[in-house]
């Protein structure tokens, strides 16, 4: 008779622990156990559960067919908002890692500046920057000034992303990049950042999603995300339980698609070792 070896019992185990099924059931638990808890207290509060009515908010159904409800139509911008700040995100990022890791002097002392100041201040107050600063100056509505904010805060995180996974490559990877006559940018192109991309697509993809849960903030600015929606009609219907709920198992199902998108990505790609 024979038995799985020790350390494959572990890999496995560590596998099921970084898996998004165990992240998946963590938060069904945790809404399970919010729902339990709200619906205690809002009995003793006298609290009526009117789930009847929010489909009408998520769609309706006229002569024309399908129509979008308000909760559909955020769901819209925050989708939009959040594709296009990661793009840039992830592009500022880039250019903010190998400026940091190259000879230039005044590049290395600009990155540097630029990861202070957004590390070390609020999302919050950069959206207000942004938008009742930097907007009139450059012309900036709302919707674009959330872009931009949300693009410099979270390039910031993805930099450092990058820049690990850069110097994560073995120096080996140069030296054989430069025997073969490639230049500084084809050794990054072609040697460098293909293989540090493979190792950098699970933080990516952290990065990613704490992106759209931040897209959230944009609300604050009157930017009619789902966030917005939901806080517009809470303030007509009073639906505040059924709506945050709601609004919470919205987001969950796109954290959760692009953690089984990504998962999947690693599964097809590459890992870079023979033998």
């Amino acid at each position: 008779m024979h038995s799985t070896p020790p350390d494959k019992k572990r890999t496995g185990w560590l596998y099921f622990l970084r898996s998004p099924v165990f992240d998946i059931g963590q938060f069904l638990l945790l809404i399970i156990l919010i729902v339990w808890f709200f619906s205690h207290s809002v009995q003793d509060m006298g609290y009526h559960w009117q789930w009847y009515q929010i489909p009408r908010y998520l769609y309706v159904w006229d002569e024309s067919g399908f129509v979008a409800g308000p909760l559909l139509r955020g769901l819209g911008v925050t989708m939009q908002i959040s594709a296009i700040s990661l793009l840039l995100a992830f592009s500022i990022g880039l250019l903010t890692a190998l400026l940091r890791l190259s000879n230039s002097v005044p590049g290395r002392i600009l990155s540097r500046v630029y990861l202070e100041l957004s590390r070390n201040t609020p999302l919050l107050i950069q959206l207000f920057f942004v938008y009742f600063v930097m907007g009139p100056i450059l012309g900036l509505d709302r919707f674009w000034a959330a872009v931009l904010s949300l693009s410099l805060f979270e390039g910031a995180y993805a930099s450092e992303i990058f820049r690990s996974g850069i110097i994560s490559v073995e120096k080996g990877q140069w030296e054989a990049s430069h025997s073969l006559g490639l230049s500084y940018n084809q050794a990054y192109r072609f040697i460098v950042l293909p293989q540090a991309v493979r190792r950098i697509t699970p933080p990516l993809a952290s990065q990613a999603i704490s992106l759209i849960k931040d897209s959230a903030l944009v609300s604050t600015i009157a930017v009619y995300d789902l966030t917005m929606e939901a806080q517009a009609l809470i303030s007509e219907t009073f639906l505040t339980f059924e709506l945050w709920f709601t609004v919470a198992i919205m987001y969950l199902i796109i954290t959760v698609t692009l953690s089984f998108f990504v998962s999947y990505l690693e599964k097809r790609m590459p890992t870079g070792r023979h033998g």
